[in-house]
């Protein structure tokens, strides 16, 4: 087997996603560098992969790579894999694959299953463009809410109720895709508006939120002035810029309509 690193893709939940390369890869490579050894553990066990393993997360990479790169320098091959899925994908691997690059280490890939793009055809949104944005973060909504082509994002199942609350109040226009338990018995998309489904019985599972683009058309008068109504209660400033997310105007131009409300 050639010396170099092996990025391996393994399975978000259903076992028989395991492609035949990546257990031959797995089995004839010298070392396994893994997220979390004793994950890693369960799929060995399961496909009779005694590979010697260790353990090479964000908190030890700084000590495990240099160590990893200086065997593949003497010829070993080093196959890095995650607890799930594609490797350096909201997951440990691109530093891996950086110090590999530098010195010149050939490095390969077996694909595998991955979340984003799992949920991505899942939800039905367009794929022509999308931006991943990682794990939700809810005081980067509104700049978010800027990228106008499919978003996706991961999103914990504590947290995912108060993040469809808040893409009801900052972009409301925009349909949502709640994805869950991709590949598992109890996989399930949930497709609406962020209002619809700010009581949706709380999902439970690895969650995969899916934007739609934003609306090309430009809303009416009528409609602008429902979403004043609407945020009426909020001071001037507020209200202004909670209407420029939601209307698609302008920052000036919202402002200008909260004065005429009052």
């Amino acid at each position: 087997m050639q010396s170099g690193l092996y990025i391996i893709g393994t399975p978000i939940g259903n076992l028989s996603d395991m492609s035949p390369r990546a257990i031959d890869v797995l089995r004839k490579c010298d070392i396994v560098a893994a997220e979390d050894t004793r994950v890693f553990g369960k799929l060995a066990t399961h496909f009779d992969i005694k590979t010697p393993r260790l353990s090479c997360h964000e908190h030890n990479e700084r000590e495990v790579i240099p160590n990893l790169i200086e065997k593949m320098l003497n010829g070993a091959s080093v196959a890095f894999v995650s607890d799930a899925g594609m490797p350096g994908v909201s997951d440990p691997g691109f530093r891996i694959v950086r110090a590999a690059r530098a010195e010149k280490i050939p490095v390969f890939v077996v694909p595998g299953p991955t979340a984003v793009i799992s949920a991505l055809v899942l939800s039905g949104f367009p794929t022509d463009r999308f931006t991943f944005c990682g794990f939700v973060d809810e005081k980067k909504l509104r700049d978010d809410n800027k990228i106008r082509h499919t978003i996706v994002y991961y999103e914990s199942p504590n947290r995912v109720m108060a993040t469809i609350a808040a893409m009801a109040r900052i972009m409301p226009e925009r349909q949502i895709a709640i994805v869950r338990e991709i590949t598992k018995i109890h996989e399930e998309t949930i497709i609406g508006y962020p209002s619809e489904l700010v009581n949706i019985t709380p999902p439970r599972g690895e969650i995969v939120i899916v934007v739609a683009p934003a609306p090309e058309h430009k809303m009416t008068d009528d409609e602008i002035a429902e979403i004043v109504n609407d945020i009426a209660h909020s001071s001037t400033k507020g209200g202004a810029t909670e209407l420029a997310a939601r209307a698609g105007i302008s920052k000036k131009e919202a402002y200008k309509r909260m004065l005429n409300k009052e």
